[in-house]
């Protein structure tokens, strides 16, 4: 499909523009989906001793947190190419928040396990915030747009980490007892998703000159029956060994986040023998990294293009992918609190880094089936968050093995960014709309704070 009118700098001050109002109720719309799917995350501790988990009940939950979201994920980029990212991130901002309010009613390790699967859902809203952006953005800034909304969107995964602990503590200084506390704190995320939710349908619409229903009256737009129908849309993504490979690649980096994400906190109370509230303080700085890491795996994505075309694109998210191996094993080898914080950090800049870099390929791999391939690789994520948290399950071996194990398969698996290859075509048609993209843009950068 071709959308006309495409930003080709971002605005990051601006919401004058369609584009610019997409971009950042997108990214904000993430992170608040990111906020209520791992918000019992950094109170797994309280959670755990209320209702008497073991490690592998926890593991259980953490593989359900992160299981359905493969199949949604699968579903929503088809969804998305039928009716539109703005129809369906409302629906699943409105929807999703009921069961994030609801997890307080969990009295057993079985209601605790549904409701952490029901809330896994709203793990899709990525495969909406990047079909989103790129429908808004020109080639010479998706890759940027696409990560920046992306790692904002991640950020969730920090700002959840540090918000919910402080939360907690307040109910605790009211008065409420800790059974009560962490039930009453996961209100919050809930009903600020269902506000947002609220906000998306009122101030976005699909794409810059308007809806899909607007579109496909106009004829600016095929209608989603026949060849562009769902289940064709998704068969001819299904068939491409790029979208696979991709899929494995996505596994082994924000697979790798969503894994860290729900241990991390739990990982330095136990290991280092920290309070809550501090290892909750220092696993959030692992998601805080959103704010410029994933952006600068996009940005990288962007000027390898200027002059590698799309096969720079690939070699740098393949370079990404090595050294996120090489400093998640450096990682798992720490015993000194400072050193393990800063390895961490260095971990995270990559696995970001590599996420960026992913989403500055997927929007060239079939430009009639984004959906479908954003959906593929968007599950791939969390199909790698569920292999890995079987390693973690596993009473027979230490978070520590578990991490050191993670990254000899990321460093094994980082090999498959190099099956994603493209014509010479179509080398040559994007080389073109780089360029030309690029010549309209007369300002100061793609990225901009006016």
């Amino acid at each position: 499909m071709e959308i006309l009118n495409k930003a080709n700098r971002i605005r990051l001050l601006s919401l004058r523009t369609p584009q610019m109002r997409a971009f950042h109720f997108s990214w904000f719309a993430f992170h608040i989906c990111f906020f209520g799917w791992f918000g019992i995350a950094p109170l797994m501790a309280v959670v755990r001793e209320d209702l008497n988990l073991t490690q592998t009940q926890i593991g259980n939950t953490i593989i359900a947190s992160v299981l359905i979201t493969v199949i949604v994920r699968l579903l929503i980029g088809v969804l998305c190419d039928r009716i539109g990212p703005r129809k369906t991130y409302t629906g699943l901002l409105v929807l999703g928040s009921i069961p994030v309010m609801s997890i307080g009613f969990a009295n057993s390790f079985e209601t605790f396990l549904l409701a952490r699967l029901a809330i896994g859902a709203i793990g899709a809203s990525f495969v909406i915030t990047q079909y989103h952006t790129t429908m808004m953005f020109a080639p010479n800034v998706v890759g940027t747009a696409n990560a920046t909304s992306a790692g904002w969107g991640n950020l969730g995964g920090g700002t959840t980490q540090i918000v919910m602990p402080l939360i907690f503590s307040g109910l605790l200084m009211l008065g409420v007892s800790e059974t009560l506390g962490w039930r009453l704190a996961m209100v919050v995320p809930g009903v600020v998703m269902f506000v947002t939710g609220i906000g998306y349908w009122l101030f976005t619409q699909d794409a810059p000159n308007g809806n899909f229903d607007e579109l496909r009256a106009r004829g600016e737009l095929p209608p989603a029956t026949g060849e562009n129908s769902a289940g064709k849309s998704f068969m001819s993504a299904a068939k491409d060994i790029r979208v696979w490979a991709l899929f494995v690649v996505y596994a082994i980096c924000f697979g790798v986040e969503l894994t860290i994400n729900n241990i991390a906190a739990i990982y330095f109370f136990d290991h280092f023998d920290l309070t809550l509230a501090t290892a909750g303080m220092i696993a959030g700085l692992f998601g805080l990294m959103n704010v410029f890491a994933r952006t600068l795996g996009g940005v990288f994505s962007d000027l390898f293009a200027r002059n590698g075309g799309l096969k720079g694109r690939v070699r740098w998210l393949f370079i990404a992918l090595i050294c996120e191996g090489i400093a998640l094993v450096a990682f798992s080898q720490m015993h000194v609190l400072s050193y393990a914080i800063g390895i961490m950090l260095v971990f995270s800049l990559f696995v970001q880094m590599a996420e960026g870099a992913t989403y500055g390929v997927v929007p060239f791999i079939n430009k009639k089936a984004l959906g479908a391939v954003a959906g593929i690789v968007g599950a791939g994520g969390n199909v790698g968050a569920v292999a890995a948290a079987f390693l973690f399950r596993s009473e027979a071996i230490t978070y520590q093995q578990g991490l050191f194990y993670l990254g000899l398969i990321v460093l094994v698996l980082a090999s498959c960014a190099l099956l994603v290859r493209f014509s010479d075509e179509t080398e040559a048609e994007e080389a073109e709309a780089y360029r030309q993209a690029v010549g309209e843009d007369t300002g100061a950068g793609a990225l901009s704070l006016r």
